[in-house]
């Protein structure tokens, strides 16, 4: 039995094509959502982008017959422009546009009703879910894009063998694996089984389709930062490994995403000179990502939401306090163009190439906005995705939607990425406690 979907105006933004997501089902867009989705059209953000797109789709639409007796669909069901609504109950501020949506998605619900159809309303907004369901409306998230927390890949697993094989591993600096369903690049912790405590750390390597070694740090570490548990061991691989183009490092805070990225960018740019530059972004979100209201040229405006990045490049540094005393700082590596600092907002439309960018705190992004940043790569750049996907302070994704998770499943399968969920905090034992009661 088909059945009819009333969008609110938010997953519209969150997802501009979603009216094609509903197979052969009908989709209702109440009158006021569109009144909505055009106050938002002159934003210089992802929501203005979502916003002219959904408005280009439907004048496309409108093509084909009036919206509001219903065009069809490529997937079979039909598009329809709700205008009319119920009355509504008096505790309700009907001059309200969620008010009046509502409104719309009970007059859909009655009138499918009569048909004998379901109708389920959709908004990621929980409240209004909540009142959606007291008016007896059966109401959903948008979940379209959704990977289930279960299905998260966490870029390493355990495999246990026999002791022949780990020693065999270590003296020919190979194994041919048991099985082949890994995914490229992806890390294995090979176990004794009979002693748990004999071990070895290894990558697949899908070209030779073997277990090979992982990149053994030099004697002094990378910028004098070793790896202090092995899926650490495993990041430091990726991010110094020149044939990965793009990593994904995902961790709670405190377990060294950001430092050891850091690290690697700097000893692939200072010490071996692979890429020209280091590039350092942050989505940037108290200010609605709009850097505008604060005073100052645009790298005095987003020095608020730098300074993690800066403090951990002045440890790397390693400056005491007698060195910041007399004026050392970041800003020695900014001046010599070896750092540079850029918000997201710019990024759009460029092509960078030979350099080493890492985006921190990427749980904030939407899949659209990592798309446009990963196709902003050009010959020989490198571009490091970190976050924690269960930190997030844009309102439009959350830990099973965002742009983070987003490329983790679907580059997880690709040669020229890799991941790594790192899983232990090493800032303090205060952190990690913290990290994990909280």
């Amino acid at each position: 039995m088909k059945k009819n979907y009333v969008l609110d105006t938010n997953v519209l933004l969150h997802d501009s094509r979603a009216i094609f997501s509903f197979e052969d089902n009908d989709v209702f867009i109440p009158i006021y959502v569109l009144e909505e989705v055009d106050s938002f059209k002159r934003e210089l953000s992802e929501l203005g982008r979502s916003a002219r797109q959904v408005s280009r789709q439907l004048d496309e639409l409108r093509g084909l017959g009036p919206l509001s007796v219903g065009v069809e669909l490529p997937g079979g069901g039909k598009l329809f422009v709700a205008l009319e609504g119920v009355q509504l109950p008096a505790v309700l501020d009907a001059h309200k546009a969620d008010a009046r949506i509502l409104s719309v998605a009970m007059a859909v619900r009655d009138k499918g009703a009569s048909e004998g159809r379901r109708t389920v309303f959709l908004t990621k907004d929980v409240n209004l879910r909540i009142r959606a369901d007291a008016l007896g409306l059966e109401t959903e998230d948008y979940e379209h894009d959704k990977v289930e927390e279960r299905e998260y890949y966490t870029g390493v697993r355990e495999v246990t063998l026999p002791k022949e094989e780990i020693d065999r591993f270590y003296q020919a600096g190979e194994l041919q694996p048991e099985s082949s369903d890994h995914a490229p690049n992806e890390y294995v912790i090979l176990k004794d089984e009979t002693n748990l405590s004999h071990t070895a750390l290894a990558k697949y390597h899908p070209g030779k389709d073997r277990y090979v070694p992982i990149i053994k740090t030099m004697q002094g570490g990378v910028w004098g930062i070793r790896a202090r548990n092995k899926e650490q061991a495993f990041a430091l691989d990726l991010l110094l490994n020149d044939e990965i183009k793009l990593v994904t490092i995902v961790g709670k805070a405190g377990t060294g995403k950001t430092l050891l990225a850091i690290a690697a960018g700097l000893q692939k740019t200072m010490e071996e000179q692979v890429f020209t530059r280091l590039l350092v972004s942050r989505p940037i979100f108290p200010l609605g990502r709009d850097i505008g209201y604060l005073p100052g040229s645009v790298e005095e405006k987003l020095n608020p939401w730098m300074q993690p990045i800066f403090d951990n490049v002045e440890f790397l540094m390693g400056l005491s306090q007698k060195d910041k005393k007399s004026g050392r700082s970041y800003r020695e590596l900014l001046d010599l163009g070896i750092i540079a600092i850029e918000p997201l907002t710019y990024i759009r439309g460029r092509s960078i190439p030979g350099q080493y960018i890492i985006v921190d705190e990427a749980q904030n992004l939407t899949p659209h906005e990592v798309k446009t940043i990963l196709t902003r790569a050009g010959e020989a750049t490198k571009i490091v995705l970190t976050g924690d996907p269960w930190q997030i302070d844009n309102p439009y994704v959350d830990a099973t939607n965002n742009g983070l998770i987003h490329v983790v499943n679907k580059f997880k399968s690709e040669k020229l990425a890799g991941h790594v969920s790192l899983v232990k905090g090493e800032r303090s034992p205060l952190a990690e406690l913290a990290a994990t009661v909280l």
